[in-house]
């Protein structure tokens, strides 16, 4: 197997010790580096295969001293079959339209975002966040990428109400759910569960045998619903390995 060589040497930064979004008296710090745009695509594939996560066009990885609750999970798809909750949960969202689009960011996904972000993380980091900050988080990136959008059934001949979005990367071996937000207000649908489910279903459907959903850290609320997906992947010093159940 020919081993991919970037064009260009990365190099690697350190961010400034900042508290912790998930543990609460911990504090995080990250190694990133900026990915190029002449060979972006297959830098970003090796980068999540070691367990980074892409933002924009930085990858970057948690590198706490003292703290290693940070795990890159992703999902064999082959081997998973829905528990008789996440069935019940594709099942209620059957009326939902799927269409994926252009990695190109509308005002209509921006006032969605800011809806969830306002309901389901006030205070966090990306509260603040301007229409400006949104284009670049969807748009600046040389990478395989694109927008899954889901909505209602339309009541007029035209698109139903959006409910949710998710950003995803095309990976060599399967697709990177980047962010995903949703309609805090149809709770009882599970839109964040779904949308993973659905991604199970896109790469299955293309045969890419994973899905990756970034970190888990276990005892995090914020977290808890990866838990719930299984058989799953952790990757660990050795490589990618079963998560004992």
């Amino acid at each position: 197997m020919t081993q991919f060589v970037p064009t260009r040497q990365l190099r690697f930064f350190m961010t400034a010790i900042a508290p912790c979004p998930y543990l609460p008296g911990m504090t995080e710090r990250k190694v990133f580096a900026n990915l190029p745009f002449s060979d972006g695509a297959h830098v970003n594939d090796e980068l999540t295969h070691a367990g980074f996560r892409r933002s924009q066009n930085i990858a970057y990885r948690p590198a706490c001293e003292g703290c290693d609750a940070c795990i890159s999970v992703r999902l064999p798809v082959p081997e998973f079959a829905p528990t008789r909750t996440q069935r019940k949960i594709i099942s209620r969202n059957a009326d939902l339209s799927r269409d994926l689009v252009e990695a190109e960011a509308t005002m209509e996904q921006f006032v969605l975002l800011k809806r969830y972000l306002a309901t389901r993380h006030p205070g966090g980091g990306m509260t603040d966040m301007t229409w400006a900050d949104y284009v670049a988080m969807v748009e600046d990136t040389a990478v395989r990428t694109h927008l899954i959008e889901y909505r209602l059934p339309s009541t007029d001949g035209g698109p139903g109400d959006l409910v949710a979005v998710s950003l995803t990367d095309l990976l060599s071996d399967g697709l990177s759910m980047v962010y995903s937000f949703f309609d805090p207000a149809l709770e009882k649908r599970s839109l964040g569960v779904f949308a993973i489910l659905d991604h199970i279903r896109q790469a299955a459907a293309v045969t890419l045998p994973f899905v990756y959903l970034g970190y888990w850290v276990e005892g995090s609320t914020k977290m808890d619903y990866k838990a719930g997906f299984r058989p799953m992947e952790v990757l660990k010093p050795l490589g990618w390995t079963r998560l004992d159940v």
